[in-house]
């Protein structure tokens, strides 16, 4: 990796910026020795391919680019090595912290370790709530939550469905972008509840978004409801459990299931005619707008943010980067692999080739 040189001032600068601490304080190595050094920790690479397979890859060409040292760790769920990898971070000198935390109570402990030692810090697509975090980059995760509740409308509207008895499988109970998801396609599926158009069926959240207990969860929701007509589930791993259930029950195509992230395995379920529809949100966009603020504020400048987000817990609007999300049905299952996200090869493998052609997938 590549090392530049980044003065005192550096540390000032982002004292400036309204953090706790110099430089110059008594416990540093050497006060003139800041170098710019991104610390990136990604959740786990077990709820979503994309931390990755996306986010690591894209992360790190702009890194590269700028010329800027980093280190990208992946803390795979757990809580303590979260904690570890920061503070092993922020020892070996990182004057930049972004993370996508899980839970806001890890979270902030590590972003308040990080500013007692002057070292700036972003929540990378989950806001850490109460955690003070300078900027937030990700999707306007209420509008991914619309999207959803407005695709499985759309699908269970093709199938003619009459009063379907929705499930609705919702993501981790501690990332607030899974209490998002939900206030976004609840505020489209109450109204339908409230009127008599859908009746409203199980309700369940997935701890840590596990795709192992959300086939439990779903194998349960299908015995105490066999009628499910149709599941808002929160993401394509939650979807592609739901989906095993229903192909055990000779269901799957016959329930729409609604995911988002656009992976690989829930493109394919859409192709297959399982999935009814995914919520596509260009990672490249979101990394590369982080990348930018990370490498500014690594090198001593203020950065900024044209949007702000509220905090619920801490009362406080925080300057953020919300990028505009996008729904997927089968017939734009192309705009993803012409977007670059997913490669034909990766897409199309030999049970989904004719599928890809039949889709127009090039």
């Amino acid at each position: 990796m590549r090392k530049g040189l980044l003065g005192f001032t550096t540390a000032c600068a982002v004292l400036a910026l309204g953090l706790t601490g110099c430089g110059g304080g008594s416990g540093d190595k050497k006060a003139d020795a800041k170098k710019p050094k991104i610390g990136v920790i990604l959740p786990d690479s077990k709820t979503s391919a994309r931390w990755e397979t996306a986010d690591r890859k894209y992360l790190t060409e702009a890194f590269k680019s700028a010329g800027v040292d980093y280190d990208i760790q992946n803390a795979q769920g757990d809580k303590n090595a979260f904690q570890t990898i920061a503070d092993q971070m922020i020892t070996n000198g990182a004057t930049v912290l972004m993370i996508v935390n899980l839970d806001s109570g890890t979270g902030k402990a590590v972003l308040d370790k990080a500013r007692t030692q002057g070292v700036a810090t972003i929540d990378y697509d989950r806001l850490t709530l109460g955690g003070g975090a300078q900027f937030y980059v990700s999707f306007d995760n209420v509008a991914v939550g619309k999207l959803q509740g407005e695709g499985l409308g759309k699908c269970l509207t093709a199938m003619n469905a009459a009063k379907p008895i929705i499930a609705e499988l919702n993501g981790g109970p501690t990332d607030n972008n899974a209490a998002l998801f939900k206030s976004g396609y609840d505020a489209v599926l109450d109204p339908k509840y409230k009127s008599g158009d859908y009746v409203k069926g199980p309700d369940q959240s997935v701890p840590d978004w596990d795709n192992t207990q959300a086939g439990t969860i779903f194998e349960q929701m299908l015995t105490s409801q066999p009628k499910i007509g149709g599941v808002l589930a929160a993401n394509d791993g939650l979807g592609n459990a739901a989906i095993s259930v229903l192909k055990k029950n000779k269901l799957n195509g016959k329930v729409p299931v609604t995911g988002q992230d656009a992976t690989v395995q829930g493109l394919q379920n859409i192709l297959a005619g399982d999935q009814c529809m995914t919520v596509y949100k260009a990672i490249k966009q979101e990394a590369d707008a982080a990348s930018k603020l990370a490498i500014s504020l690594a090198k001593g400048e203020k950065g900024s943010a044209s949007q702000t987000i509220k905090d619920p817990t801490a009362g406080k609007d925080v300057p953020s980067v919300l990028l505009t999300p996008q729904a997927i049905f089968k017939d734009s299952v192309k705009d993803v692999v012409a977007d670059g996200f997913v490669t034909k090869a990766e897409l199309c493998t030999a049970d989904f080739a004719a599928l890809c052609d039949a889709a127009g997938v090039k």
